[in-house]
């Protein structure tokens, strides 16, 4: 490929979350031209290695998938801490969650998020990955193949570590890439994504679900739901592999971190679950306060701090477009939370901690779509919005009669819906997506492709956990007896309790039950301090 012919492809490059809108096949020539230009190994003339583009708009090559190269050092640095941020917001989600209920279910909670890691860590490498990212089945756009990269085959072979004395010999790293860092690091960047996807769900379910069937409800959800949207949604054609999704690809909707991928998907599974499922006893009669709020303002705040890695590590890399999201993902989510309570505030008559840690979720929730294609300040809108809606949402569940536990529905579907069709009137050709919405004077077009991909998804989502529910429920059933539910789950499925002070009640001492003999005093010609036996 030449200079020339790559200047003339060039425009703003989205990133690996954002749909390409219009010149797709120029996307991936112009990442190869500069991944190779700028370590010297593009050549004047085209070679096998790379992707010729012609006036015509024809891709005249392809580029074998995955591409081996070089792996850029600071995007890879960048990666990697952008999936610990990722990963992090699940015990975070578990702090949020669990100090939310009753502190009989605590334990309980906090395990339907944390075992989510351990499940769907296993699935993502035997499969998940594949079919998340693999090439679509038959060209459809609809599931990736799942024995393409089966446990990870075809993602390993590489020079890790040069070695000028060998046969032939290397001189530098060459390792299959996305883009310009590691294939196995993208691999893990989307683990975590997969895996706080399965957890959210759990929120709607609180108090009442037998832990095993969780389980196996997790596991079939992500191999039949998530793991085929995550392929419609962020899987780009000769990128991961030659054909990807269709919402990605031939649709075009933008979805730059996984506003229908992860938050739609998992907000309407949510309700379909707490519907099938059922009301908890006594709800809404009984109040069912947060037990800990101090661990809920803790949850949101591990939350926030990992949403960066969520939103700017999607640019997968470490440059400008990571830093435009970054910054919107912040003042997104500043307005949310002051929306949030300003609704509380004159609803209420208070504004609440609750409130604060439900905005703070609600904002980066709505801003997750938009980070790459809205301004700074039409982030604050989103946001702003975002907060309203949310606000308001959360209490449809008593006019409807659903019992979503933790208001997974009234955050997650509709902010998530807000902040998808909100690129569509609030994106900017200014921001790195490079599209115009409704507002811009972009017209309605992309609001259309917005709305499609978003009620998609809702409705794949929702027909098919309604049918892996209903089957759970007359196979091994979902809820837990009445009796272990007034007992609590806590103590029935895990035979643990989060609080346990019976230990303390007999005057013992602490990790015994056996009572202390009372003794008689020892006289004594000692003087006895005046603070003895006080506090200091």
């Amino acid at each position: 490929m030449c200079r020339e012919c790559a200047r003339a492809c060039h425009r703003p490059v989205t990133s690996w979350g954002s749909a390409f809108i219009g010149w797709k096949q120029a996307r991936r020539v112009i990442e190869t031209y500069r991944f190779h230009s700028s370590r010297g190994l593009l050549l004047t003339e085209p070679t096998s290695s790379d992707v010729e583009w012609c006036g015509s708009g024809e891709l005249k090559e392809g580029v074998d998938v995955p591409v081996i190269g070089v792996p850029d050092t600071g995007d890879t640095a960048w990666m990697l801490t952008a999936t610990a941020l990722v990963l992090l917001m699940t015990p975070g989600l578990a702090l949020f969650y669990g100090g939310m209920v009753r502190s009989k279910s605590v334990l309980n909670m906090m395990m339907m998020s944390l075992s989510s890691i351990g499940l769907i860590g296993i699935l993502w490498v035997l499969y998940g990955y594949s079919m998340a990212f693999g090439e679509s089945v038959g060209g459809a756009g609809l599931v990736g193949d799942p024995t393409q990269f089966a446990g990870l085959q075809g993602l390993l072979a590489g020079v890790y570590i040069p070695d000028a004395e060998a046969v032939p010999p290397t001189t530098e790293v060459a390792v299959p890439l996305v883009f310009t860092i590691p294939s196995l690091v993208f691999v893990a960047f989307q683990a975590t994504f997969a895996i706080l996807t399965i957890a959210l769900i759990s929120g709607a379910v609180a108090d009442r679900m037998k832990y095993g069937s969780w389980m196996v409800f997790a596991g079939v959800w992500a191999s039949l739901v998530y793991f085929p949207v995550a392929h419609w949604v962020f899987a780009f054609d000769d990128a991961t592999a030659g054909v990807g999704g269709w919402v990605a690809n031939d649709l075009a909707a933008l979805d730059f971190a996984g506003g229908t991928a992860v938050h739609i998907n998992a907000g309407i599974a949510a309700l379909v679950l707490a519907i099938v499922l059922g009301k908890r006893r006594g709800w809404p009669r009984e109040p069912m306060r947060p037990h800990n709020l101090t661990l809920v303002m803790l949850g949101a705040g591990l939350l926030w701090f990992g949403w960066f890695g969520f939103n700017a590590g999607s640019a997968v890399g470490s440059g400008a477009i990571a830093g435009f999201a970054l910054l919107n993902t912040i003042v997104a989510t500043c307005a949310a939370m002051i929306a949030w309570l300003l609704v509380e505030r004159f609803r209420d008559g208070h504004p609440t901690s609750l409130g604060a840690a439900s905005g703070i979720v609600a904002g980066l929730v709505a801003i997750t779509p938009a980070c790459a294609s809205v301004s700074p300040l039409g982030a604050i809108a989103v946001g702003a919005v975002a907060g309203v809606l949310c606000a308001l949402a959360v209490g449809l569940k008593f006019r409807f009669g659903f019992d979503d536990s933790l208001d997974v529905v009234g955050v997650h579907l509709v902010g998530g819906l807000t902040g998808t069709l909100l690129i569509g009137l609030l994106a900017t050709a200014e921001s790195p997506a490079g599209v115009d919405g409704l507002f811009y004077g972009g017209g309605a077009d992309q609001l259309g492709k917005q709305a499609i991909g978003a009620f998609a998804v809702l409705a794949y989502s929702g027909i098919v956990t309604a049918i892996i529910a209903y089957a759970l429920k007359f196979t091994i059933g979902l809820r837990l007896s009445d009796e272990a539910e007034v007992t609590g789950i806590d103590e029935t499925e895990h035979a643990e309790s989060g609080y346990d002070f019976t230990s303390l009640r007999g005057g013992g001492g602490l990790g015994t039950s056996k009572p202390i003999e009372p003794t008689t005093a020892t006289p004594t010609s000692e003087p006895v301090p005046a603070t003895a036996g006080k506090e200091s």
